[in-house]
This record gives structure tokens, sequence and C-alpha cells, in this order.
């Protein structure tokens, strides 16, 4: 038996770079969930009795995160 150890550092180091690169220097993280959390809230909003309680039982189980004060956006 012998050890066998593989260093990734340089490889990911490279990965991240080349993620990066493509994101392009104009790419805002805070912006985008910003957008993200928008997005959600237009997702689940409107939403009929039926599928409120569709939405408190995923909720509820975990499957979605909870939003706000727990309640699909009206």
């Amino acid at each position: 038996m012998f050890e066998f150890a593989v260093d990734l550092t340089a490889q990911e180091v490279l990965r991240q770079a080349q993620v990066l690169a493509v994101l392009g220097p104009d790419w805002d993280p805070v912006e985008v969930m910003r957008q993200e959390e928008a997005a959600y809230a237009l997702l689940y909003s409107g939403l009929d009795a039926g599928q409120q309680r569709v939405y408190d039982d995923l909720v509820a189980a975990g499957v979605l995160p909870r939003r706000g004060d727990g309640r699909a956006a009206a």
C-alpha cells in the first residue's frame, strides 16, 4: 500500500480565473442576487388558495426556502 495524493490547487485557481473571465468585469453578484429574489417573488405571486397551500407545504417540508413571513407574495 502507498499513499496517493493529488494537489488540485493550481487547477482550481485556473478554473476560477476562467469562470471570472467569462463573467466579465461588469458582473455584479449583489445585483444578480437581487434580480433572483425579484424573480422568485414574481414566480410565487398571485397564487390562489390551493396553490398557496401547496407553497406553504413545500416551505414546511424544506423544499422551498422560507421568504419573508413564509407566505407567497400577493
